[in-house]
Parts: structure tokens; C-alpha cells; sequence
């Protein structure tokens, strides 16, 4: 409007040549100025949003329940009392190491657990061949010395070519699957002169792809002999 009231003056010979080119040179930079100033305000407002935009899917990413948790030593025996105990129906212990049950502490706190647990039905072993003298010789005087023994089934007996070890339950209270998993080797086995000890493992909730995965990989052992 100020340009064209200044257009106006000068062709009423009011305003002089010059005086209009300096009022335009003068507005020119006055709508420099407010582009600029508006330029900013939307860089403003759009990093505001793209930090709303992340602040809002971090939050949502936390609000989904993890795949698995990750236990470590300091837990390790509590985590696989309660798992035990929350334990129904079958168990399946897959490719675990004989050897860790030798010491009448580990076997108390890992598999007496769930042999005692009433609500287990059946305790199932997948096992290397390999084992067999050390499941006779240090596992099964003490299976039978605890009440519930005869629920521990006679292992079935494979050629395992697997780097996991897993133990898989149905548990309560919503009697849905779900597993402690574990890896052979550092860093998730400690290994002594005699034995593979658990170190860490992951305790895979029943919603995650991955119990059915090793459902599968189970099944696949249980059934192709």
C-alpha cells in the first residue's frame, strides 16, 4: 500500500524521483527483513516439531513391551526359581549343559524347582548324545531323589548342532509360552575346566516371535528322529 500511495505521489508530481526510489529501496528492505524473520520462525517451528515428532515415538517405542529382558549373574538363579514356579502343564529343557547340574546347589536351584512345582506335569530333555553317560552318572540319582522324579521323562536323546540352549514353559496366570534362552560359549556361559555354567540369558516374553521360532526348532528335533 505504501509503495502504491508513493507510485501515486509521483505521477501527481507531489513526490520526486528520487524520494520515490529511496521509499522503494527503504520497503524493499523492510520485506527483506520480514522474509527473513519469517524464514526463521518457520526453521523454528519445524525443528519444534520434528523434536515433538521423535519425543512422541520415543515414547511410544517404550510404551511396547520388550521381546526379552536380559538377566545377568546377580539374578540368574532368582529369575529361574520364579520361572520355574510359575511354571504348568510341560516343560521342555533344550540342549543344556549336563555338567551344571553336578553341584547339589545349581541342581537345587535350577531343575528341583520345577520338578517340585505341582503344576508342572511333565519335564522333557532334548539332549546331545553325548551326554548320556553324565545324565545317568550326575543328573538322574538326584532326579529321583526328589518328590515329583517320575515327571522327568527319559531325555530324548539327538545329534544337536545348535549354539542355543532354552528352557520353555507355559506359565501362570495366563498360561501362555515363554522362555529363558541362552548361548553356548562366552560371554553367555562362563566355562570352567569341567563344565559350561549359565552366565547370562534372556527371558523371552510370550508375545515375541521368537518363542514360536524355537517352538519350531524344538519340534523339529522332538519329531525328525
Amino acid at each position: 500500500m505504501a509503495a502504491v500511495t508513493a507510485l501515486i505521489l509521483h505521477y501527481l508530481h507531489i513526490l520526486e524521483a528520487d524520494a520515490l526510489i529511496g521509499l522503494m529501496l527503504l520497503l524493499l528492505a523492510l520485506l527483506l527483513l520480514h522474509d527473513l524473520r519469517r524464514e526463521h520462525q518457520q526453521a523454528r517451528i519445524s525443528e519444534r516439531i520434528e523434536r515433538t515428532e521423535a519425543a512422541v515415538l520415543k515414547m511410544q517405542t517404550a510404551l511396547l513391551p520388550p521381546d526379552a529382558v536380559l538377566v545377568g549373574p546377580s539374578k540368574l538363579r532368582a529369575v529361574s526359581a520364579q520361572f520355574a514356579g510359575r511354571a504348568v502343564g510341560e516343560m521342555l529343557w533344550f540342549n543344556v549343559c549336563v555338567l551344571m547340574f553336578r553341584p547339589q546347589a545349581l541342581f537345587d536351584a535350577l531343575l528341583r524347582p520345577a520338578i517340585e512345582n505341582p503344576r508342572v506335569t511333565v519335564i522333557q530333555f532334548i539332549l546331545d548324545e553325548s551326554e548320556k553317560e553324565r545324565w545317568r552318572d550326575e543328573v538322574l540319582p538326584k532326579v529321583k531323589s526328589c518328590t515329583g522324579g517320575e515327571k522327568v521323562r527319559q531325555p530324548i536323546w539327538c545329534k544337536l548342532h545348535e549354539s542355543v540352549s532354552f528352557i520353555r514353559a507355559e506359565t501362570e496366570p495366563d498360561g501362555t509360552a515363554e522362555v529363558l534362552l541362552s548361548f553356548w560359549g562366552e560371554p553367555f556361559m562362563a566355562r570352567t575346566t569341567e563344565r559350561d555354567v549359565p552366565r547370562y540369558l534372556f527371558h523371552v516374553q510370550s508375545h515375541s516371535e521368537l518363542v514360536t521360532r524355537l517352538g519350531e526348532l524344538e519340534r523339529s528335533y522332538r519329531f525328525g528322529q
